[in-house]
């Protein structure tokens, strides 16, 4: 988590009105709106859940899943900007149902039909973008309203994974999907890692990639597994991710999906299953001592599946039983059976995360895992 601003300039756009959005049944009617010209306004701080790169004025350069940028102010109207549009946004107002920007134009947004009292404003990036980083360019007020302090966050949790975790297909009716389909019905917001986290009203990070395992991607295709990745802003590698405010308290990761669903591949490096094993159990458990080196106080709860045959619970478990037989005790292994998996291409659906939002949530109730406040 980081708080930051952009700097105060006039936005002059070009383009025509865009059709409004509302949230039916509400107090208040917000609309989000395009527009072709905005007064000049006073940029607000933001919270910003997951990892941003601040690149120049009012550009905030984003790629893992689940980012998210949350400001406060009071008035009737705000501003936020878009500079990419392969995306689908969800803009979440006083926590009424989310208005949905999908593939937006690049330009500036106004949010408009409010009260003039406080509100609590939530930009959700729902969508994957494994191929190239989207921008946000941050919120304005114009003249007579007013920035308002933002909440103090108390608690953090981190989500790990691969598709499961991004939420790949989740709010799709069938499993059989198209890639644009796939990119339609995939919804983070919907996924288990936010609404475990909204449970407990935390900042999370979800640093998730889809198709990709701890040392074999999905039926062996070249591209970085999730440790390689997972130490950088993007997915470029070029500039590793630090930040000083970022402490999760829990840390909850699930990997070996991809590792292990598929056969291997002729000329794949691993010529036995078992050497599969090996290679999986050794460097899941170097992951999971490097993040417990980034984070000695944080409690660990790996989680899988019964997925292909129950060979990923079955690495997976035999990991976290390695690292406490090395004497860690901030650990657990949660296994998850007997999901429907009815979401595109088998993966788990919008109902398969609430089962597991429960399971964890359970979890880190029965054993207290959170700190007193």
């Amino acid at each position: 988590m980081n708080t930051t601003a952009f700097l105060p300039r006039i936005w002059v756009l070009p383009g025509i009105l865009a059709a409004c959005l509302c949230v039916a049944g509400s107090a208040q009617t917000p609309f989000l709106e395009k527009v072709p010209t905005s007064p000049s306004l006073t940029p607000l701080t933001m919270i910003i859940g997951g990892r941003v790169l601040h690149s120049g004025a009012n550009e905030y350069v984003y790629q893992w899943p689940g980012t998210y940028f949350e400001t406060a102010f009071r008035g009737p109207e705000l501003y936020l900007r878009v500079r990419t549009n392969h995306e689908i946004l969800h803009v979440v107002v006083d926590g009424h149902p989310a208005l949905v920007l999908s593939k937006p134009q690049p330009g500036v947004y106004r949010l408009s039909g409010l009260k003039n009292r406080r509100h609590d404003v939530r930009v959700l990036v729902v969508t994957e973008s494994q191929d190239a980083p989207n921008v946000f360019g941050g919120f304005g007020i114009s003249a007579g309203e007013r920035a308002l302090q933002l909440r103090t966050p108390h608690r953090q949790i981190e989500f790990i994974g691969d598709s499961h975790t991004v939420g790949y297909g989740n709010t799709s009716p069938k499993r059989d999907c198209t890639n644009d389909e796939v990119w339609a019905t995939t919804d983070n917001s919907q996924n288990f890692g936010p609404l475990t986290a909204n449970h407990y009203h935390a900042d999370y990070q979800i640093n998730a990639i889809s198709g990709r395992g701890i040392v074999r991607n999905y039926n062996g295709f070249a591209a970085d597994t999730l440790p390689v990745a997972y130490p950088y802003v993007l997915f470029d590698k070029k500039q590793q991710y630090s930040d000083v405010e970022w402490k999760p308290q829990i840390i909850v990761i699930a990997l070996g999906t991809n590792d292990f669903s598929t056969p291997l591949n002729p000329g794949e490096k691993w010529k036995t299953r078992d050497e599969l094993h090996s290679d999986y159990e050794t460097t899941y458990l170097h992951f999971l001592q490097f993040l417990r080196a980034r984070d000695p106080g944080a409690y660990i709860i790996v989680w899988a599946t019964d997925m292909a045959n129950g060979e990923i619970e079955s690495e997976a478990q035999k990991v976290v039983q390695q690292m406490k037989a090395q004497g860690e005790t901030k650990i657990a292994f949660l296994p998850m059976d007997h999901l429907q998996f009815s979401g595109c291409h088998w993966h788990p659906s919008v109902a398969d995360d609430k089962t597991i939002r429960d399971k964890l949530v359970q979890f880190i109730d029965a054993h207290k895992l959170w700190k007193e406040e």
